[in-house]
């Protein structure tokens, strides 16, 4: 058998072997969503959703848990949002190409892959502690918009390095600043790479539960946040509040929460895919 043989034997066993572990995630992801719609589809309903927690698991609903959610992933996108755009665009269009600069992004890469809990510790000294805002919403939100940060500026900056460089030549062969280039030719050109990389990354934060327990959210709040100062709860501390309960009818509600926290999820994917999918219409236009 030659080399070329050889090679070509590697590389199918090799795509074997990655539609092995694809179609084995699929199926393992597949059975799990199936069990959780099986036990917790009967239990949706109006009723469910726009009820205050209870020690009657038939009464309990999960309305404190999904307005603290909402209310909570609002505050993230507005703190996150511009923040980790604006950084990345600033560090790929504008950063000079030095040794402090690898440093600043080889940190950057490496934070988001820290614990969530250590945000979480750090959310506690400084907005919790040292800013005094106790365990509000807003301490929530800033923690959460710490955690995913590192996410958005390098998905930020993948977006941006991805447009062509012939892109920027011929706007600046124009007459155009680099400020105008960046405005109305790259981030037109990359903007749905970035809203991919945005949601993905509040995705993340909406499933997150040490960070927040950490900054004092808590898991019974019989009142709807009316603020970003009030206190509160969001579905994954309800979730885990349900399921550490020794009564089966609590496991039922907290199928039903995760099915509506996934279908939170999915709305965010697909609300990210449309707008990606018609700004990527509108830029071949």
């Amino acid at each position: 058998m030659n080399n070329a043989q050889k090679s070509r034997l590697l590389d199918k066993g090799f795509r074997y072997f990655g539609i092995g572990v694809t179609v084995s995630c699929v199926l393992v992801l597949a059975i799990f969503i199936g069990f959780v719609i099986y036990m917790g589809l009967d239990r949706l309903s109006w009723e469910f959703l726009i009820n205050l927690p209870s020690r009657f698991a038939e009464q309990s609903g999960i309305y404190t848990a999904w307005i603290g959610t909402v209310w909570v992933l609002v505050f993230t996108t507005l703190i996150s949002f511009p923040l980790g755009v604006g950084a990345g665009i600033y560090l790929e269009e504008y950063g000079k190409k030095n040794k402090l600069a690898t440093l600043l992004e080889i940190n950057i890469a490496n934070l988001a892959g820290v614990p969530s809990v250590i945000y979480g510790l750090l959310g506690l000294e400084v907005f919790v502690r040292m800013m005094k805002m106790g365990n509000s919403i807003l301490a929530g939100s800033l923690t959460l918009a710490l955690l995913i940060l590192p996410i958005i500026i390098v998905s930020t900056r993948e977006a941006l390095s991805a447009v062509p460089s012939t892109v920027r030549d011929a706007s600046n062969a124009l007459g155009a600043s680099k400020w105008q280039t960046i405005w109305n030719q790259v981030l037109p050109a990359s903007f749905g790479g970035i809203l991919t990389g945005v949601i993905l990354a509040l995705s993340r934060a909406v499933g997150e539960t040490a960070p927040l327990i950490i900054v004092g959210a808590l898991a019974y709040v019989p009142f709807a946040p009316s603020g970003p100062l009030d206190e509160f709860t969001v579905l994954p501390i309800q979730i885990f509040n349900w399921v550490t309960r020794p009564q089966h009818e609590f496991l039922i509600n907290a199928a039903a929460a995760i099915i509506v926290l996934l279908l939170i999820t999915f709305v965010m994917n697909g609300i990210a895919v449309y707008l990606r999918n018609k700004w990527q219409r509108k830029i071949n236009w």
